[in-house]
């Protein structure tokens, strides 16, 4: 793993500190990632809807009903997409 070195406001800081104070995460470097991570799966799921968005601008109509639209949804925001 690859060490940075990196800048916080005050209040960022205090908040990162307030977060590991109470042992919800053992380190800033810990909470840092998981922030990251969570980004990250944040923008598959944003690029994934966009590109449906996208797809169904393109096409016109849809077949689906919305029950099986939701359902396919859930299945990729759950992974199993």
């Amino acid at each position: 793993m690859s060490r940075q070195s990196i800048s916080f406001t005050q209040p960022n800081d205090e908040w990162l500190k307030s977060q590991v104070d109470s042992n919800e995460y053992s380190s800033k470097s810990e909470l840092v990632n998981d922030l990251i991570r969570q980004a990250r799966k944040q923008q598959t799921e944003i690029d994934w809807i966009r590109s449906k968005i996208e797809a169904a601008e393109k096409s016109g109509f849809t077949n689906q009903s919305k029950e099986e639209i939701l359902a396919e949804s859930k299945s990729f925001l759950n992974g199993k997409i």
